[in-house]
């Protein structure tokens, strides 16, 4: 099967892990898999930079014409839409979670009736779809894949200065809920929050002057982007994980917290309840509802039993649904579905 992926380098970075680790996976399946990366472009798009990228694309299908296009993002599967429809090539959508603004899923709903079939990470984000007016019988979950030979629980694990550890990957943002995170930790003994992916100077200096209110600067780290080798050291080091948005959140941050063995507390809001399984692999807990967050941390910190039975049901869980081999045997096989169908619609 030959395939063509097509994804943006403006978008964030586990957006482009997830194409790479796909396109990776399908490889291994022996298709022959090819990635336009759209670059970045100015602060403010143009009709012509899009242009040029539909133009580039049609261009090279017509020369070596793939089976079908899949596409990853809104701004991608614009292009990948009006490059395949004069060459009448399937497009398989993949949105990431829908937009924050009008405008963004007003685009979505016209990119999601054009495609062939639209893919999602779960229940949550087909609800989403639907609710913005794309097709439900064209929507199919596939779980997001994670890499388990680099996030897995044996190897190297960090160093700690308290007898507990709490993980956050989160930025510092209003809605991320880090500065409930640091509003917890005076209730937790002995337990120290190391805070990672803070992406400015700026960031770290607004959390540790959180943290010197609260009077527990002593047991908060900040940390910037951990370079990828080094995350899962520091992943293996926690006892739990906490993601507290009050925001959807889809990205693959807490797989690849399960995949190391740590159990998550996180806030029940779109895309998390969908990777953490309520009393399973972690517990959810109400988005700003600062008791409930400091009972459920105190429980899979106080409890060994219950802290040990989340890890290994958590690394059961990614290895049962989201290895790349897993989601690469999914997707191929909704591909060739789809291939199929078209097939027969042609011999009709």
């Amino acid at each position: 099967m030959k395939i063509a992926m097509v994804s943006t380098r403006d978008v964030p970075v586990w957006e482009n892990d997830h194409v790479a680790g796909l396109a990776g996976a399908l490889r291994a399946l022996r298709h022959n898999v090819t990635v336009h990366l759209r670059q970045a472009s100015e602060p403010e798009e143009t009709e012509s930079s899009l242009g040029g990228f539909v133009d580039s694309l049609r261009d090279k299908w017509s020369q070596d014409r793939p089976d079908l296009v899949h596409a990853h993002s809104w701004k991608a599967g614009l292009a990948a839409v009006l490059a395949a429809q004069r060459l009448g090539l399937p497009v398989v959508q993949t949105f990431h979670g829908l937009g924050p603004d009008r405008d963004q899923v007003n685009v979505e709903r016209l990119i999601g009736r054009e495609a062939a079939l639209i893919v999602a990470s779960g229940e949550q984000e087909v609800l989403d779809l639907a609710a913005a007016g794309i097709p439900r019988p064209r929507t199919v979950v596939v779980p997001r894949g994670v890499d388990t030979v680099l996030f897995q629980p044996r190897g190297e694990i960090a160093r700690r200065r308290f007898p507990r550890r709490v993980v956050a990957m989160a930025d510092s943002s209003p809605d991320s809920g880090v500065a409930d995170l640091v509003a917890a930790l005076p209730w937790l003994d002995d337990v120290e929050l190391v805070i990672t992916e803070a992406r400015a100077p700026r960031e770290a200096e607004r959390v540790k002057a959180w943290a010197r209110r609260f009077g527990v600067g002593d047991r908060t780290r900040v940390l910037g982007p951990n370079a990828r080798r080094n995350l899962p050291a520091l992943l293996r080091s926690a006892d739990v994980a906490a993601f507290v948005p009050r925001r959807a959140l889809w990205d693959d941050a807490a797989l690849k917290v399960m995949a190391c063995g740590v159990p998550v507390v996180a806030t029940a809001v779109r895309g998390l309840p969908d990777a953490v399984v309520d009393g399973v692999t972690g517990v959810l807990v109400p988005s700003q509802d600062p008791k409930q967050l400091v009972r459920k941390l105190r429980k899979v910190l106080k409890y060994d039993v219950f802290r040990h039975s989340c890890s290994i049901a958590a690394t059961d869980r990614i290895q049962a649904r989201h290895t790349w081999t897993v989601v690469g045997e999914c997707v191929e096989r909704l591909y060739a579905g789809l291939l199929e169908r078209r097939a027969g619609d042609a011999v009709g």
